[in-house]
């Protein structure tokens, strides 16, 4: 698990993530100070009950849902924000945050 300030500082990001729009968990750690991307998975696997954050927007680099239990959940999440998807379950680059 991240140390508390970068866990704040992911949350930070993940929280700033548009409705429609996705994100990769290497980018957010390109934009923290020291996280790695499985540091960002890791953080994202342990959110706190309640939270309101949008989880559902970070994906892998590959443009596609990571292989877990909540992919299901998540991919309806994304469509219902508008998000489409290719033949091969990819997310379009053009919406990937920041531009």
């Amino acid at each position: 698990m991240p140390r508390p300030e970068l866990l704040e500082q992911i949350y930070t990001i993940v929280d700033q993530i548009p409705p429609g729009r996705v994100t990769t968990y290497g980018r957010i750690a390109a934009m923290t100070e020291g996280a790695t991307p499985r540091m960002v998975g890791s953080a994202m696997r342990h959110l706190p009950d309640g939270h309101q954050l949008p989880w559902h927007r970070v994906i892998a680099a590959s443009l596609k849902l990571a292989d877990h239990g909540g992919a299901e959940r998540q991919h309806r999440k994304l469509r219902d924000e508008g998000v489409l998807f290719d033949a091969k379950g990819r997310v379009p680059a053009h919406l990937v945050w920041p531009d």
